[in-house]
């Protein structure tokens, strides 16, 4: 099934604004199950910027750390009104890099897994969870990342069932997407 990102854009509309008059929308999933693509639609249709969790996260051992991240650097400053930024990671030198303005909007769009963690939820208008089987995910992931990903498969599949879990996002979720 293909999502439609003019109706996520709908419903989060109807949604209120919890960080000083912005709404922020997390789109969530297991890895290759298309977050990254309904977001930048729903981003487009809603003319509101992008946050990626892949720039976010410490390497490949840093879901948690990318979880952080979002708390310390995007949602906590908008919640307080102020602005947000982040730092890049640079995945080809395994460090974080340059720091990156998120321009005013009253939208945001997070995607990516860890933001719909616990800790993130007082600062979401809504939480979208994509939902697809590991085959369909793992295809899409590695058509998408190559064989760079590959030998990275089941460490962040671990990573990812141990956060799970703990946040358990899909329950959480105010819309449930089935992407493949």
């Amino acid at each position: 099934m293909t999502p439609d990102p003019a109706a996520v854009a709908r419903w989060l509309r109807t949604r209120p604004a919890r960080v000083a008059g912005t709404r922020v929308l997390a789109v969530e999933g297991r890895s290759g199950a298309g977050k990254s693509t309904l977001a930048a639609a729903v981003a487009t249709e809603l003319d509101a910027p992008v946050v990626r969790m892949d720039d976010l996260y410490d390497g490949w051992d840093g879901l948690q750390a990318g979880v952080d991240a979002l708390l310390e650097w995007v949602l906590r400053p908008l919640g307080r009104g102020g602005r947000a930024r982040w730092r890049r990671y640079d995945w080809t030198r395994g460090r974080y890099a340059e720091w990156h303005e998120l321009p005013e909007s009253d939208t945001v769009v997070i995607e990516g897994v860890g933001c719909g963690a616990r800790e993130a939820e007082p600062y979401l208008s809504g939480l979208v969870w994509l939902e697809a089987g590991e085959e369909i995910r793992r295809a899409r992931a590695l058509a998408r990342d190559g064989e760079l990903y590959a030998p990275h498969w089941r460490r962040w599949a671990e990573q990812e069932e141990r956060y799970y879990a703990r946040h358990d996002v899909r329950s959480r979720a105010g819309l449930v997407i089935v992407t493949g």
